[in-house]
């Protein structure tokens, strides 16, 4: 557990050290409060007009305001989480300190979970602090606690999958650009690949909207706890650290 410690710590360190968290969590709350003041200026000029016209209903703030809020902040997530990711194992790579770690007493896992907690601690921040949204919110217009909190678990989910993906990637190559790249284009696959389940048969369809992540998201911004939406996420997680980790395995093998 040292070892994971130091490593969480340099992490950490290189991270808010350098721009790249700032830059990163700057321009997420700045979209994402973008989006949110739109939504919510719709949902107020709604509203004022509902008042003078009694046949208006069906105005909802979880539908109008929170779902719209959700969707908009897993998107930017989508474009900034490689941004976080696509350093962690190219750098160490191209700079050669990677072989240097692995020669080191320390455990592939030790490494690995020391890097994955700490992009997990930037992300962690950059979702906190735009719980000012829903604060906003509930000042003016009263929302359902129970979106609030299944929207944000919805989000932290995502976005551990996004990070584990990353790691995966970022760890086969020594150009960060190309790891962010790649893996922007894999977390959009899995993201859109539901929208083939149409135009598949309905067997292969079935099989592509369960891989979708869009699929398994929307259940939490409505505020529905599904546990076949999180056990997806958990083995998402599950599935590429654990390829990330025959990555590094092979790494200290070769030398």
């Amino acid at each position: 557990m040292r070892s994971f410690y130091a490593i969480l710590k340099r992490e950490l360190y290189v991270y808010f050290s350098s721009p790249i968290a700032y830059v990163v969590v700057t321009i997420f709350l700045l979209l994402s409060g973008y989006f949110f003041y739109s939504a919510f200026a719709y949902f107020s000029m709604i509203s004022m007009q509902a008042m003078q016209m009694p046949l208006a209903s069906g105005i909802n703030v979880t539908d109008m305001v929170l779902d719209p809020m959700f969707a908009n902040m897993s998107v930017i997530m989508l474009l900034m989480i490689p941004l976080l990711t696509m350093r962690l194992f190219a750098e160490e790579k191209k700079t050669g300190t990677l072989e240097l770690l692995l020669s080191y007493p320390i455990r592939e896992t030790e490494l690995l979970f020391g890097k994955f907690a700490a992009c997990l601690v930037v992300f962690l921040i950059m979702l906190a602090l735009t719980w000012l949204y829903p604060v906003l919110l509930w000042l003016y217009a009263k929302p359902d606690i129970g979106p609030v909190v299944t929207g944000y678990l919805g989000l932290f989910l995502m976005g551990a999958a996004f990070i584990a993906l990353g790691l995966m990637v970022s760890s086969l190559t020594e150009n960060q650009i190309v790891a962010a790249a790649i893996s922007f284009g894999a977390i959009l696959m899995f993201w859109l690949i539901g929208w083939a389940e149409a135009l598949a048969g309905p067997a292969l369809g079935k099989v592509l909207s369960h891989l979708s992540m869009l699929e398994h998201f929307e259940n939490f911004s409505k505020g529905v706890i599904d546990t076949r939406d999180i056990i997806y996420y958990i083995n998402f997680n599950i599935l590429f650290l654990f390829m990330t980790m025959r990555s590094l395995e092979s790494k200290r093998w070769r030398g």
